[in-house]
């Protein structure tokens, strides 16, 4: 290799320690063999670049280059010992492409192979679990108790969670001294996977448990109860700690969460912590007025007055007659929406009393929106034929 290492990394000579470290990641990922399969001259250039950055990193290694150039290298050159270089295992490189994000990674909570066993030891926390409750809108009113049964992971009772049948306690694994993976050598590569022995634990029980096979746990029917606060909306989250899957071999247990959906009503709709009622009422109730019953969400009656002339579609609101808030003892509004009912199935009587109501002498008066309405229309129309 006679190419300067600077030319190769593509950086200058006053590069700092941190520049020469990016420019190699940048070539290594860009050029490693992996990425560039039966690709002769990015193999190339990938070692080249972890032969430059081997001799840079290095600050005695790099002031000899700087001072001989590639002369420092050579048998019984100035910098004697010679360089390993790629093939030799690229002892200051990296040798596979997992290796490069290795490396990249380290110092923000470990190495790849670490996160994958040996660090987290035997014990290993359970997952959460999650429950999907449905609950009636008068059960999320006033509150409840729910009783809850499904499966999970619990620790398991003839080892007492240890996974070991004769109490012993676990030692590291010999096969991959309690990192949980094994490296070896494929050609060029170094290939990383899951230990075998201990299947990425990195310890090993002599003595499993013959019930839960060394887990420390297995699979029960698991009955609770838990108290369910008034005021709950569809999709609150109620979080029950430590009741969730049991830890791996005295691992922490994992967290039990419960989510609320709330089924429809006959009655009320919901929103936020007021509650919606659509009340017909008749035509003759909206135009003289009156007073009618409504139920409320508590299961009272609530008188409500209509005034004389109350259209369709209009609302009013009842006071503190909604859903409790579920971070205080406030409550919502009712609201209740007005909506007149067409009559049907006339008698000849009926119908001739409401046509009373569409002449001409009448329409003004009675129906003031339809008229005025109406009007407008054929003004509109009469400007079209006048041509405006």
């Amino acid at each position: 290799m006679s190419k300067d290492y600077y030319d190769i990394l593509g950086v200058q000579k006053s590069a700092t320690a941190d520049d020469l470290k990016k420019a190699y990641r940048k070539k290594a990922m860009k050029y490693h063999p992996d990425k560039n399969p039966g690709n002769k001259e990015a193999e190339n250039k990938f070692k080249a670049a972890n032969e430059a950055y081997e001799v840079l990193k290095d600050d005695q290694k790099r002031a000899a280059y700087d001072r001989f150039g590639h002369a420092a290298f050579q048998q019984g050159g100035p910098g004697q010992g010679g360089f390993s270089g790629f093939q030799d295992g690229g002892a200051g490189g990296f040798g596979s492409f997992s290796d490069i994000f290795d490396a990249m990674f380290r110092g923000a909570g470990g190495g790849f192979g670490e996160a994958q066993g040996g660090s987290q030891g035997m014990q290993q926390k359970g997952n959460d679990v999650r429950y999907n409750l449905d609950l009636s809108l008068e059960d999320a009113f006033k509150g409840s108790t729910a009783h809850l049964k499904f499966y999970t992971y619990s620790a398991c009772t003839p080892c007492n969670g240890s996974g070991s049948s004769d109490g012993s306690k676990a030692t590291t694994c010999g096969t991959c001294k309690g990192r949980g993976q094994v490296r070896f050598q494929q050609g060029l590569f170094i290939v990383e996977r899951t230990c075998s022995t201990c299947n990425g634990a990195g310890q090993i029980i002599s003595n499993p448990c013959k019930s839960c096979g060394g887990q420390g746990r297995s699979k029960k029917e698991k009955n609770l109860e838990v108290k369910i606060p008034a005021g709950v909306d569809d999709g609150t989250r109620i979080r029950v700690s430590n009741e969730g899957e049991a830890g791996i071999r005295g691992g922490a247990t994992g967290d039990l969460y419960v989510f609320i959906s709330i089924k429809a009503h006959r009655f009320f709709k919901r929103n936020g912590n007021d509650i919606f009622c659509r009340v017909p009422i008749s035509m003759t109730i909206a135009a003289l007025g009156g007073e009618i019953d409504v139920p409320s969400i508590d299961g009272s009656h609530v008188p409500v007055k209509i005034s004389a002339g109350t259209q369709h579609g209009h609302q009013l609101r009842v006071r503190s007659k909604g859903m409790p808030s579920i971070r205080g003892s406030a409550r919502g509004d009712m609201i209740v929406e007005i909506a007149i009912e067409v009559p049907v199935n006339l008698s000849k009587k009926q119908k001739e009393l409401l046509e009373q109501f569409n002449t001409d002498s009448t329409r003004e008066k009675n129906t003031p929106q339809a008229h005025s309405f109406f009007t407008k229309v054929k003004d509109f129309w009469d400007d079209i034929a006048k041509g405006k």
